[in-house]
């Protein structure tokens, strides 16, 4: 047998069993809803669709197509107490519209995963779990966390942050000002000094960290669809009267 057929033979199993290699797109993206007891069913709906719509829409999609590799990698989770993370959209590369549309009709598709208390970060953790999972590669990686209340339950939120920020992680925020919650979760819902303020202290960080705030759960879509454009893009938010910007946070990394 010749020399080159031999080795033809003994390297042919290897290039089956090699593992596929990772492409590369321009951002690596862990969409992370709160579906919490404080979120009725009619706000579950309007944020669940708001996530979709926000998916597909132009403006999200033109920055997808101005990036170096014109696709991102996205999967979206939800969230309640600290055993309570659902995968339901799995990891999935958007390039175009016709990608966006399909994981939006995935996530329209998929019942409601939890009702229960508020498990920030092991949201965070599990995110991060997701994030190393990922099929494809990126040098920027966020996880976006919406929510409309209080760590409660779980891990503490703050050790979450720090641990991925310190991976190189950057952490979004979208705080809902949910003001028609019942009574019983006024002290969660509504903290000392505001929501958006325990989002800034707690819950965001890393380069390039920044927040978002909408004003109730009917224009959670266009908050969302503008969250995305400045994450895949890299720009800072315009800003507007439902919602600020916060470019440049205090503190980005976490404290010695």
């Amino acid at each position: 047998m010749r020399r080159s057929t031999l080795l033809a033979l003994i390297l042919a199993p290897l290039a089956l069993t090699a593992p596929a290699r990772a492409d590369s797109v321009d951002i690596l993206l862990v969409l992370a809803a709160d579906v919490s007891r404080s979120i009725d069913n009619a706000e579950f709906e309007l944020q669940r669709k708001g996530y979709a719509a926000a998916l597909a829409d132009p403006r999200v999609l033109k920055a997808i197509a101005s990036g170096p590799h014109q696709s991102i990698g996205l999967t979206f989770i939800e969230w309640s107490d600290a055993p309570e993370q659902q995968v339901v959209v799995d990891w999935t590369r958007i390039g175009d519209g016709e990608d966006a549309a399909a994981v939006a009709a995935t996530m329209l598709k998929a019942p409601r995963s939890f009702a229960s208390r508020t498990a920030i970060g092991s949201a965070i953790a599990f995110s991060m779990q997701r994030l190393a999972a990922a099929k494809d590669s990126a040098d920027k990686r966020i996880i976006d966390v919406s929510g409309d209340g209080t760590n409660n339950s779980g891990q503490p939120v703050t050790e979450a942050r720090d641990q991925a920020v310190t991976a190189g992680v950057t952490i979004n925020g979208l705080a809902i000002i949910n003001t028609q919650a019942g009574p019983g979760f006024m002290m969660h819902t509504q903290p000392p000094g505001g929501l958006p303020e325990y989002y800034r202290q707690n819950v965001i960080g890393g380069p390039g960290a920044f927040l978002l705030q909408v004003e109730n759960f009917g224009t959670f879509a266009e908050a969302m669809a503008r969250k995305l454009v400045s994450e895949i893009a890299g720009l800072p938010d315009a800003g507007g009267s439902a919602m600020f910007a916060e470019t440049e946070r205090q503190h980005r990394t976490p404290a010695n």
